[in-house]
């Protein structure tokens, strides 16, 4: 893997200089954080609307590379500058910005997030992480090394449901943890062949900054902006890094896990432009104290995901939720849905109350709110606060790096079908030299 120096060399520009957060101040006052947002479209717009719900919040800058997406956020906030390159808003505002928000296709989040971390910016960054492992360490380091506020974008990690799931597992309800099985069936791989040709670049894009440091490629209608990124091996990260951050995290944070010791995946021969439509991945894990002494963890996804197994069979021959966990113990079994449904405990193949009362008397846990509305600016507000020294970050980067690396091994996994790899930590590097190459990437210059 390639030094950390070397990685960074994009933005040696800003290695030497120091941005220190100054924060703005009203008439009253009132400290305000102020933000600048990389990629204001879809998802974009979201983390947009939800930071800036914050009372103190200020957004001060907007930049998007599709000058529509960008001309809808200046319509909500018309005294933000607007830039259509990331890196001429940082260096542009480096004294007004407290604070960026990464909401990019996965290929642009590291680039842009360790420019704005190497200026002492905070970072809300949207998940998965990085699109490569190496990327996910130094993004780490970095956050640890300038003692910055960080949070990846997993909002449900804040959300009642999976909150009381962590705290009812780490109580012991079904003792010792051996297994878990997670599933989605949505398809965000792509199994058809690379599009030939190129098509009329739209006027309201720039091509080339969409890109950035990925290879250049023609452009090519609807197969990549905005939204089928998603499938593609050079952008995305296939359904795992979209839905498996999701539905992972909850039962990584819950069990305390670190790396995987191995992983496989069960998938089509890699084609070298999209991800397989369907996956199975296995990872082993190194035993925590709720785990056995080591833990499976089977992922499905794609249509019809997962297949059939005891482990995933319900009461009264009920159905499976559509997605979500379920955690396989000494004791029983701990069905959680994705989303915004409670966790369901299982015993001797019947469903059991499950009582809350410690965690209710505890203060360990809120009231149950089944509005997403009301319930998704929780995970963006707790990063605004912790900003301003009023909390901490559920999902800082030293947290949602390892839950990000642990997501990406599985995805490389899928370049090799059918091999297991094994993964030491330490040196951060498969033992199957063949697998090395897929952990980092040589930036283009654009």
């Amino acid at each position: 893997m390639r030094k950390r120096r070397d990685f960074l060399k994009i933005f040696s520009a800003f290695s030497g200089l120091s941005f220190m957060p100054s924060f703005a101040w009203s008439s009253s006052n009132q400290r305000f954080l102020r933000t600048a947002h990389i990629g204001v479209g879809g998802m974009g717009f979201e983390d947009l609307k939800a930071i800036s719900s914050h009372s103190e919040v200020e957004v001060v800058a907007l930049c998007d590379v599709d000058s529509d997406a960008l001309k809808k956020a200046k319509e909500l906030f018309p005294k933000a500058d607007t830039y259509k390159d990331y890196r001429r808003m940082l260096s542009s505002n480096a004294n007004k910005i407290d604070a960026v928000i990464v909401s990019t296709p996965d290929h642009t989040h590291a680039p842009a997030s360790i420019m704005a971390m190497k200026m002492d910016k905070h970072v809300y960054c949207q998940k998965p992480l990085t699109h490569h492992v190496s990327e996910a360490r130094t993004m780490s380091e970095l956050a640890e090394e300038k003692n910055l506020v960080t949070q990846m974008g997993i909002q449900v990690h804040s959300f009642y449901d999976y909150k009381l799931a962590t705290l009812l597992i780490q109580s012991g309800i079904i003792g010792k943890v051996s297994t878990v099985r997670a599933w989605s069936p949505k398809n965000w791989g792509y199994d058809g062949p690379k599009p030939q040709g190129e098509d009329p670049i739209p006027e309201n894009l720039d091509w080339n900054l969409w890109l950035g440091t990925a290879p250049k490629r023609p452009y090519k209608d609807k197969v990549y902006h905005p939204y089928n990124w998603r499938k593609l091996v050079d952008y995305g990260c296939g359904t795992l890094g979209d839905m498996g951050v999701h539905i992972f995290d909850t039962p990584y944070n819950a069990l305390a896990l670190d790396v995987p010791l191995t992983i496989k995946n069960s998938c089509r021969k890699p084609n070298g432009f999209g991800y397989p439509e369907k996956n199975i991945v296995t990872y082993t894990f190194p035993g925590t104290p709720y785990t056995t002494d080591t833990l499976e963890w089977i992922w499905h996804d794609g249509a019809d995901a997962p297949k059939y197994h005891r482990d995933l069979k319900l009461p009264k021959k009920e159905k499976l939720p559509q997605q979500g966990a379920m955690f396989i113990g000494e004791k029983g079994k701990l069905l959680l849905p994705h989303f915004m449904e409670l966790p369901r405990l299982i015993v001797d193949g019947k469903y059991k109350e499950i009582d809350i009362t410690p965690f209710e008397k505890s203060k360990q846990i809120g009231d149950p709110v089944r509005n997403y509305e009301k319930e998704s600016p929780k995970h963006y507000h707790q990063f605004v606060d912790a900003c301003l020294d009023k909390g901490t970050c559920t999902a800082p980067f030293s947290y949602s790096a390892k839950l990000t690396e642990t997501i990406l091994l599985g995805v490389i996994a899928g370049r090799f079908p059918n091999k297991t790899l094994h993964w030491d930590k330490k040196a951060s590097k498969f033992q199957e030299p063949e697998a090395n190459k897929y952990l980092n990437f040589e930036y283009r210059d654009f």
